[in-house]
């Protein structure tokens, strides 16, 4: 009791008054100000992340169930809502298991490298436009393209090790399996958004979701010049902004781009494991792959890491060639903080889109042979990447 009444009365000394107005005058500065913002940002923008990825466990469960004619989980909450919370309860309490032979350090490290990756991609994707006068950007690095990419790559370290420092050899195959699979794959991934930055001219991630609100998303084939909520109501208005919106560079460019998002995409599937290209895990061949002798948070991670770099891989996607936070029609965050809002929704909205078509393909399509992935990746998406970029810069040359 005397402890706490200590602590009230120093809390409203005079002394306690001038730290709090020293830390309120530090935060007001130009750099204290971008100090808390950033953080604060940081910290909404994990928790918001997080919390996506146990409810694409659960969506993944329930849209699993519908295509396979079955329930799904339906019992923890109202439709099963609270079931990521039983599961997460569930890895906590359970034995965090070290087989015997496994290298202890290298096999606490691998699940943690796989997570943390997709997580500090987040950082330089620009999830809205402005909020209360504040970029919704936590990073904006003119290099922000090759942050992504370089970043991400550290992913294939943690399977690796894995596999080797469990010292099994299912995980030891799936970790070889791995190492192939997403060192090739990274290839055509990288070369398939060259023609983005060709197009913009700069790697900066804000610079090309802010070129996307000007002239149109990269997949569109045309984008209406001049439209308006009051021009919807008046057919002649409407009929000129999209005949405005019909440029030659434009069409020309739509077919690169096309083709672009196409690699792209199906890349993405190959570097998060995603059927069909998830033969690092291979349940019927590998019993688990790379994450076999793994239990408890050892396994959530790797778990968590897996459809976290799905949401990362679709904020990437959503920002090259989506738009980003960008909507027809619906002003950015300078028009007021509601419309701030509106546009870190339409970007969220966007990934929640993506990750059905993750979720949709997994259970539609079949399992490749690894011989097929291989030649998919070396013979085909490698050798179309190369002649997209050659093809875009045609284009360019001659619509300037």
């Amino acid at each position: 009791m005397d402890a706490f009444s200590n602590f009230i009365s120093y809390f409203f000394s005079p002394a306690a008054w001038t730290f709090l107005k020293t830390i309120a005058d530090a935060c007001s500065t130009p750099t204290g100000f971008l100090i808390w913002t950033t953080l604060l940002k940081s910290a909404i923008l994990l928790g918001v992340i997080l919390g996506l990825v146990s409810y694409t466990v659960y969506a993944e469960r329930r849209v699993s169930a519908l295509i396979q004619d079955r329930l799904g989980p339906n019992r923890v909450g109202w439709q099963g809502l609270l079931q990521p919370i039983a599961d997460a309860a569930k890895l906590l309490l359970k034995e965090n298991f070290t087989p015997k032979n496994a290298n202890y350090f290298y096999f606490r490290l691998a699940p943690k490298l796989v997570m943390v990756p997709p997580i500090l991609v987040m950082g330089v994707i620009p999830f809205g436009s402005s909020l209360f006068g504040v970029p919704m950007t936590i990073a904006s690095l003119n290099v922000g393209a090759i942050y992504v990419l370089a970043i991400s790559s550290i992913s294939v370290y943690g399977i690796v090790l894995a596999g080797w420092a469990s010292n099994s050899k299912y995980p030891f195959l799936g970790g070889i399996r791995s190492t192939s699979q997403m060192i090739s794959y990274e290839l055509s991934l990288a070369l398939s958004i060259v023609p983005v930055f060709m197009i913009v001219g700069s790697l900066n991630l804000d610079t090309i979701v802010q070129y996307q609100v000007e002239r149109g998303w990269m997949i569109a084939p045309f984008w209406p010049q001049g439209l308006s909520w009051h021009s919807l109501f008046h057919p002649t208005e409407a009929w000129k902004a999209v005949l405005a919106g019909i440029t030659l560079r434009h069409l020309l460019l739509w077919m690169p781009l096309i083709i672009s998002f196409f690699v792209f995409f199906v890349s993405m599937f190959a570097e998060t494991n995603r059927l069909p290209f998830d033969l690092p895990e291979a349940e019927q061949e590998l019993i688990g792959g790379y994450h076999t002798e793994y239990s408890s948070m050892g396994f959530a991670l790797f778990f968590l890491g897996e459809y976290t770099a799905m949401i990362a891989g679709a904020s990437f996607i959503t920002t090259l060639f989506l738009g980003g936070w960008s909507l027809p029609l619906v002003p950015d965050g300078s028009h007021g903080w509601f419309w701030g809002l509106v546009n870190i929704a339409v970007f969220f909205a966007k990934i929640i889109a993506l990750l059905f078509v993750f979720i949709w393909v997994r259970w539609t399509l079949p399992r490749f042979r690894y011989d097929q992935l291989m030649k998919l990746g070396w013979y085909f998406f490698f050798e179309l990447a190369i002649v997209n970029i050659f093809l875009t810069a045609l284009i360019l040359t001659y619509v300037k």
